[in-house]
C-alpha cells in the first residue's frame, strides 16, 4: 500500500511564497509520474503540475505557469511544489499523487489516471 504525505501548507499573505513537500513510500522504479493537484471547496480537483520520473520532464497547468515550480528529490522520494507570488485564488487543498504507468504525465493527470494520493495540505492566502 503506497503512502504519500504532504506537508508545508499554511496561511500566507498575498505575495508571499510557500513550499509544499510530499514524501512518498514508493520508490522511483515504482513510479512513472508524480504530480500536484488542488481543489477549491465546491469545485473539482484539478492538476497543477506533473513531473516525469526518470527524465524530470515537467508540465504545468496554465494557471500555474510562471509562479509554480515542481521538483523531485530522488534519494529521499520527496516531491516539492514551490509557489511564489501567492494570490488569494491559490487558496485550496493541495494534493500530491503518483502513478506507475503513464507516458504523458499531464494528460494522465487531466484524465484522472493517478492512482496513489496523499491526504492533502491546506493553503490559505489572505489579501
Amino acid at each position: 500500500q503506497a503512502h504519500l504525505e504532504e506537508t508545508g501548507g499554511g496561511s500566507v499573505q498575498a505575495g508571499g511564497s510557500l513550499r509544499l513537500s510530499c514524501v512518498s513510500s514508493l520508490k522511483n522504479y515504482q513510479m512513472a509520474c508524480m504530480g500536484w493537484f488542488r481543489q477549491v471547496v465546491g469545485k473539482e480537483r484539478e492538476p497543477v503540475a506533473t513531473i516525469k520520473i526518470g527524465n524530470g520532464d515537467t508540465r504545468y497547468a496554465d494557471a500555474a505557469k510562471g509562479r509554480f515550480t515542481i521538483s523531485q528529490d530522488s534519494p529521499t522520494n520527496t516531491l516539492y511544489l514551490q509557489i511564489d507570488g501567492l494570490e488569494p485564488e491559490d487558496t485550496a487543498m493541495y494534493y500530491c499523487a503518483a502513478n506507475s504507468w503513464s507516458a504523458d504525465c499531464f494528460s494522465a493527470a487531466v484524465a484522472g489516471e493517478f492512482l496513489y494520493w496523499g491526504r492533502g495540505a491546506q493553503v490559505t492566502v489572505s489579501s
